[in-house]
């Protein structure tokens, strides 16, 4: 089989701004929260600390060349910067991602994935479940303007493309008011600035809602399944879990050997739905004890998931065997691919064996 196509989710908050200063303190960045992290129960895997590029800021050039150097060296395709408009203009965290367009470097392949969800206390590491900033959708106006302000990249000779279209991920397709619309619009905007069009893939944590999503229009389906193990819990397990939370003060543990097995379905197969690989979760650094964790996750047991990653892309054609990484530097959610001090570059490694 020819190499796989394999993206990595990237997140840019590893740079200060005045938002999340006022929200969480002076100089917060994703880093404020893995290094308070502590363990929560026995052989519990916390603080997870960088290996190789330590606590970096994304506002420096040399970082970003890094990352890229790297994910290179071990066959991922490109990067899927995360990018945030939250409506009438208002981006957030977009220095990093403008600064690799605008420079030329590093030159590596790179897509944008629109993280269109407000953005509530508690699950970015405050208590309350109070909205920091809400997602809006202004309409046709903001969407065209919303076009316009990505065009740069879509023309960038750098971009991800899937038949000759640039590829863009929308977080929460199910959440556009007027999804048809929407890419309808898009579609048009790109032909009318001499593109081809956008493959547009649709970001879901349910398999049910396949079919729902490309009824918009959309021209794939990226599943997640990190909770798909949620299916198939004994009752067992839940008196377990409830004893371990209520009792003991745990957050819900469970084994990655267990979770892993549930990442990939049957859906996986059809060609235009995109499987996730999943290195791990632990939410604790954001949420504490209310959070869940995948324990125990080792590189042998993520090659085994690697494997059944493959299996399913075998019988793919080329331009659609892409399967999104999540992710690069998620460090707060325990799901990355940078080095760290305990697997140093094994996990890497893994993926380098999986897909060249």
């Amino acid at each position: 089989m020819s190499k796989v196509r394999a993206i990595a989710l990237y997140l840019p908050q590893y740079h200060p701004i005045p938002e999340n200063d006022n929200w969480w303190g002076k100089g917060f960045t994703e880093w404020t929260n893995v290094g308070k992290a502590k363990p929560l129960f026995p052989g519990h895997y916390q603080p997870h600390v960088p290996a190789d590029m330590g606590y970096y800021d994304l506002r420096v050039p040399e970082v970003r060349e890094a990352q890229a150097e790297l994910a290179r060296e071990y066959g991922i395709e490109g990067f899927c910067y995360w990018h945030y408009w939250f409506g009438n203009g208002k981006q957030l965290l977009d220095r990093p991602f403008n600064e690799v367009l605008s420079s030329g470097r590093p030159n590596f392949p790179f897509c944008i994935g629109w993280a269109n969800e407000s953005w509530k206390g508690f699950y970015h590491g405050l208590s309350g479940r109070n909205v920091l900033i809400e997602q809006k959708y202004p309409g046709e106006e903001d969407y065209t303007n919303h076009f316009m302000t990505l065009l740069p990249a879509f023309q960038d000779k750098r971009y991800i493309r899937v038949n000759g279209k640039p590829l863009v991920l929308i977080y929460n397709p199910q959440g556009l008011p007027d999804a048809v619309f929407f890419i309808y619009l898009w579609q048009k905007l790109a032909k009318d600035n001499n593109l081809p069009g956008l493959h547009f893939v649709g970001h879901t944590y349910d398999s049910r809602s396949i079919d729902k999503i490309l009824s918009y229009g959309f021209d794939a389906v990226n599943v997640m399944r990190i909770f798909d193990y949620t299916k198939d819990i004994s009752f067992l397990f839940r008196i377990k879990q409830w004893v371990e939370c209520k009792m003991m003060g745990f957050p819900r543990i469970v084994s990655y050997n267990y979770a892993s097995r549930f990442f990939v379905g049957n859906e996986d197969s059809r060609f235009n739905v995109y499987p996730s690989i999943i290195p791990n979760w632990d939410h604790t650094p954001r949420t504490g004890r209310k959070g869940v964790v995948f324990h125990n996750s080792n590189p042998k047991l993520f090659a085994a998931h690697l494997s059944d990653v493959k299996k399913v892309l075998s019988s793919k054609p080329e331009e659609s065997r892409i399967v999104f990484i999540k992710s690069w530097n998620e460090w707060a959610e325990g799901n990355y691919l940078e080095p760290d001090l305990r697997w140093g570059k094994a996990y890497l490694e893994e993926v380098a064996k999986a897909i060249k």
